[in-house]
């Protein structure tokens, strides 16, 4: 059978996949079959293995307890019979070209609404410590003009078509047709990989929209040097972090960053990789999802989204994932972000886009960034009226084609000097955490850290492995007071929130598992929140900071050294300028404002900055000093 046979032949069940820096496109066809949750993917075993492409929903994210609208978004699963890899040319020339006709276009959301729920976000969710960025989405919607199943049949074929021959940079470009779900796309991200035992996450952040008269190395500096841009990067690195030290056994290493160049935007990415030995669909559902598309931290921005968007998010920022049985007796995985997709069902088309939300975010900008992601994908499926001009510039400043502002020695360096800022610990490769070294200087403790729903505590216990400790992590919920007095060490660890709410239930859990440990005598580590808590009991004053200090790099004192420290805090404690003790604490605070930035006594230390974050340079060292402090205290 020709391969203009194979496509036209296609029924009511497909998939055709185009892998970044392929020269063919992949078929997939086979049974149908939706399961309720990720481990219920019929991969098969031994012999029975097989081949499964699934759709993943954002609602499945409620697996790991976070809140999401249910809209009953089915998780699909193609049962894969036949996987066909057909030449590209062939494949194009045999797919419907005519442009499908939109109607009634519009978003659901008006300007002034979506600018109102970012004026909103920013303030009371950002503003009183929530988290350091969210992502809120819009759908731009449509109709086409035939709703019947062979109608919409054609129009995800003519834009798969149209993808494969405007759009470039993609990672995935996809068709997936199946009885009352279509989604056609070109995701630009792989949000986790696992091949050979190996992870890999990409962190994709910071959107340059290419300018009407081409990239320039001015241009494309400029936004290379945004604050905003830049901070937002290191934010999802952050985030995607936390995912790797949950499922690799040597958290992850970052390499990068490096420029992402499509059609029509440029984007900023990292690598990460790690080492884990578990089953992909258990690495799928710890890594649920991108903080490109959420936000962090990750469990407090589904409750954010939850409570800010209107209706349920469908596939929007959930995967697709293709597992492929391996040489190694399992499966391989692949799996992008469902992002820079249209959907069309009952002869509705839906393209929904988002905006990250941070600290600095203009409403009117982020409105543009929408109109202009939405533009991107209707403009790439042909939907409206390509500009012939831009896509010859866009053309010109492609990889291959000659020097490009992006390949200008002044722009690599400005990328390469963004590691200069950063933790050489995620850099660096990483052996197994040396737990039973002679050489780990608090070899043979252990440690029981408290999540406070912030999943830092995944990478501050990694790098206490590297300290020698023998660490488990607890949520605060379920943060057992016998295993915590047993401990050599206590960290009671970060959350978003006020930590002056004594209405809310886990604040009052943090309060109580610090005072407990205080009483005791026993050596105690706290974090952010848990550091203004100990603050708060010492008696010093709480207050929230003019300007949230969310994903901000900041070189303060810590006990008679400088060191180099991320923070994600929208609250401090607060001491008179000068102060250099508050009973039997030690004080360590900003010599002009009077903020904390530390605190230590007997048999206790905290800090208000994130140690494990890549943003803080001196973390490891200032890590290590904190805990010797407070087991010598002991």
């Amino acid at each position: 059978m020709t391969t203009a046979d194979r496509i036209h032949a296609l029924d009511s069940s497909f998939v055709l996949l185009a892998r970044e820096g392929s020269d063919s496109v992949e078929l997939l066809t086979g049974e149908i079959v939706d399961v309720t949750n990720l481990a219920d993917i019929p991969l098969g075993s031994g012999d029975e293995r097989r081949e499964v492409f699934s759709l993943v929903p954002y609602r499945q994210v409620r697996e790991r307890g976070f809140e999401a609208q249910d809209d009953g978004a089915p998780l699909r699963c193609l049962l894969v019979d036949e996987h066909l890899h057909l030449p590209a040319d062939e494949v194009r020339a045999a797919l419907p070209a005519d442009p499908i006709p939109l109607r009634d276009g519009g978003f659901d959301l008006s300007d002034e609404e979506y600018a109102t729920i970012v004026e909103r976000v920013i303030a009371d969710e950002i503003g009183r410590g929530e988290g350091a960025n969210f992502v809120i989405r819009r759908d731009y919607t449509a109709t086409i003009d035939t709703a019947s199943p062979q109608a919409e049949r054609t129009a995800a074929l003519t834009w798969f078509r149209a993808l494969l021959e405007h759009e470039r940079g993609a990672y995935w470009t996809f068709a997936v047709v199946t009885p009352g779900v279509i989604a056609v796309g070109a995701s630009p991200e792989a949000h986790v990989v696992a091949q050979g035992g190996v992870v890999t996450m990409n962190p994709i952040s910071g959107t340059f929209r290419h300018p009407a008269g081409g990239s320039t190395t001015a241009t494309l500096g400029e936004f290379l040097t945004s604050a905003k841009e830049t901070e937002e990067l290191f934010m999802v690195v952050d985030e995607e972090l936390k995912m790797m030290s949950a499922v690799c056994s040597d958290g992850g290493r970052i390499t990068g960053p490096h420029l992402k160049q499509m059609s029509r935007l440029t984007h900023t990415e990292y690598m990460l990789r790690g080492s884990s030995r578990l089953d992909p669909r258990d690495i799928l559902r710890e890594t649920m999802f991108a903080p490109t598309v959420t936000g962090s931290p990750m469990q407090n921005a589904c409750t954010v989204i939850r409570r800010h968007e209107r209706k349920p998010r469908g596939y929007y920022s959930g995967v697709a994932a293709l597992f492929t049985p391996n040489d190694a007796g399992g499966h391989d995985l692949d799996a992008p972000i469902l992002i820079r997709t249209v959907y069309l069902k009952d002869g509705v088309v839906s393209v929904p886009v988002g905006a990250t939300l941070v600290r600095h975010s203009d409403p009117a900008g982020e409105v543009g960034e929408t109109h202009g992601k939405a533009a991107g994908v209707l403009g790439a499926i042909g939907a409206v009226a390509r500009d012939t001009a831009a896509e010859a510039r866009e053309d010109a400043d492609a990889p291959g084609s000659g020097p490009t502002p992006a390949e200008d020695p002044a722009i690599q360096a400005l990328l390469a000097s963004r590691n200069g800022r950063l933790a050489e610990f995620w850099i660096n490769p990483q052996d197994a955490a040396p737990t039973a070294a002679a050489t780990a200087p608090f070899a043979g403790r252990t440690a029981i850290v408290v999540d406070a729903e912030d999943r830092f505590t995944t990478m501050l216990a990694h790098q206490l492995r590297h300290l020698g400790l023998d660490v488990r992590i607890q949520p605060w919920a379920e943060a057992d007071d016998a295993d915590i007095d047993a401990a050599d060490l206590l960290v009671a660890g970060p959350g978003p929130g006020d930590p002056r709410d004594r209405t809310s239930p886990r604040i009052a859990r943090m309060r109580a598992l610090v005072a407990r440990r205080r009483e005791s005598g026993r050596p105690l580590l706290a974090v952010c929140l848990s550091h203004q808590i100990l603050a708060d009991s010492l008696g010093l004053d709480l207050a929230p900071l003019a300007s949230p200090h969310q994903g901000l790099q900041k070189s303060v004192p810590v006990f008679g050294e400088d060191a180099s420290i991320g923070f994600y805090n929208t609250f401090t404690a607060r001491v008179a300028p000068g102060t250099t003790d508050a009973g039997v604490a030690e004080v360590s605070a900003d010599p002009i404002s009077g903020d904390v930035y530390a605190l230590r006594g007997p048999a206790f230390a905290s800090v208000q900055g994130h140690l494990e974050s890549i943003l803080s340079r001196d973390g490891m060292t200032t890590l290590q000093r904190l805990i010797g402090h407070a087991l010598d205290g002991a």
